[in-house]
């Protein structure tokens, strides 16, 4: 566990060390971060320059224009890094300055309007060194302020500055640290993070999606997403004016039905939403409470679960939303177009079960105003009863006694829909059999997955697969 520091403590410890020297460069909301640099005192031998290079003319003339004059923007703050430690190299002598350290730390920003309409967002990044002479490093990360007041937001803006700085140079070797000590003297609920990205030789070893993983678990931000190669994305770039269909589970492992139903539930959605695939985004969600389905979070399990979906180019969102109806919120706010989502028989019964929206003012009444809004639809996968074979779909399925003409009103209005075009030999596909016996090494579950998933299992050892185990063992 590190130890907490303030602000001012931080800065004035990195202000004593003789081989850290750099840049500041802010954009948008003033030189918020480097004035704690200033106050703390001993300045002078870190700081090799500060600006606010605040009118878009000047800030044109010294990192050039932007496309479509967007400024507060991922690509402007790397700009920005890169440009001024060559401006470092280039005007500082090594020879003179032995064992220094270079850095530049850059953040581009926009504060609350005075509407108070639109809460504000900027980067903030820091490229740095570890070791003299040694290849540079980035830490990038994505902002979003919740507090009301321009002032309070520039001033968390600073702390969070001088947080990134000094975790930079003292916390780069345990990225976890680092990012926890990112609020360190910032309330969760003036500043969200949605994203934060690690490159460089210092972290060679680290995996982006884990570090997305740690913003959700310790509640910096309710959602991530990555795309199939493994690349953190931010929800705003991915999710703005699409049109969202998603499928939830557990995807351990990913199974055909998990397929058949997203592909089958896609054809009707874009069908419905007359949209085609490049207007559409398709995610698979897995929430933080499946993750945490068996205790902590097992992070082998979850790497196992992203690398496979990554395989079969999906783009995966874990959040935080374990009622549906939080999770239709959230897309909301990033997009006015269609929302579409597919699920079993099993989770919409869950979604009609009144005990999930008791902290809610307007109960389940609330929760679905939230959850069918704007046309959104439920695509329901069938469901056969392995005992029974009774098969279950929006005919047939028993909700409680109360709430029988609601969801009547949401049948009748086609706002669950059946996915009629489903493959009846999936029916018979149940995860949890096929888990168990991945676990224990029995053969027959291989055709059950989607093509090259089984292999990869096997190779990796994913889901508890050991080969020695035998067919006895299982029995």
């Amino acid at each position: 566990m590190y130890q907490k520091l303030t602000p001012k403590q931080k800065a004035l410890t990195i202000n004593l060390d003789p081989t850290i020297y750099g840049t500041f460069a802010e954009i948008g909301a003033g030189q918020e971060t480097v004035r704690h640099f200033f106050r703390a005192g001993g300045a002078s031998g870190t700081i090799a320059k500060a600006m606010s290079a605040y009118d878009k003319d000047f800030s044109d003339a010294i990192y050039g224009k932007e496309a479509k004059n967007r400024y507060v923007t991922q690509n402007r703050l790397r700009k920005m890094l890169r440009y001024e430690v060559a401006l470092i190299e280039e005007r500082i002598s090594r020879e003179n300055n032995p064992n220094r350290k270079f850095f530049s730390y850059a953040n581009t920003v926009t504060t609350i309007n005075f509407d108070k309409t639109l809460k504000g967002h900027g980067w903030v990044g820091i490229r740095f060194q570890t070791k003299e002479n040694e290849n540079y490093n980035e830490i990038v990360i994505h902002v979003k302020f919740k507090e009301n007041d321009a002032t309070l937001q520039q001033e968390t803006l600073g702390n969070l500055g001088v947080n990134l700085i000094f975790g930079a140079f003292h916390y780069y070797d345990n990225p976890r640290n680092l990012i926890e000590s990112l609020y360190d003297d910032i309330a969760k609920d003036s500043l969200e993070i949605d994203m934060i990205d690690f490159s460089g030789p210092a972290f060679d070893y680290v995996d982006n999606r884990l570090m997305s993983l740690q913003l959700v678990k310790h509640g910096m931000t309710d959602a991530v997403i990555f795309n199939s190669q493994g690349s953190n994305m931010l929800p705003a770039d991915v999710l703005y004016k699409k049109n969202i269909f998603a499928v939830r589970g557990s995807f351990r492992p990913v199974t055909k039905v998990n397929i058949d139903m997203l592909k089958n539930g896609l054809e009707m959605f874009q069908k419905d939403a007359t949209c085609t695939h490049e207007e559409t985004e398709v995610l698979i969600e897995i929430t933080i409470s499946n993750l945490r389905a068996d205790g902590d979070i097992d992070e082998r399990d979850f790497m196992d679960r992203v690398d496979i979906l990554g395989k079969l180019g999906y783009t995966v969102i874990i959040s935080n939303f374990s009622e549906y109806y939080r999770l239709i919120d959230y897309f909301a706010s990033y997009t006015s177009g269609d929302i579409g989502v597919a699920m079993g028989v099993n989770n919409l019964l869950m979604v009609f079960d009144e005990k999930y929206y008791k902290d809610l003012s307007g109960g389940i009444l609330e929760a679905f105003g939230k959850f069918f809004r704007n046309g959104m639809r439920v695509y329901l996968y069938p469901y056969k009863d392995p005992e029974t074979h009774e098969l279950l779909d929006s005919a047939n399925l028993k909700v409680e006694e109360n709430l029988k003409e609601l969801y009547k009103y949401f049948k009748h209005n086609n706002r669950i829909v059946d996915i009629t075009n489903h493959n009846p030999e999936f029916l018979e596909i149940y995860s949890r059999e096929i888990l168990r016996k991945i676990a224990c090494c029995v053969s027959g579950w291989e055709n059950q997955v989607p093509e090259g998933v089984a292999e990869m299992i096997k190779e990796r050892g994913m889901f508890g697969y050991k080969e020695e185990l035998s067919f006895e063992q299982f029995s």
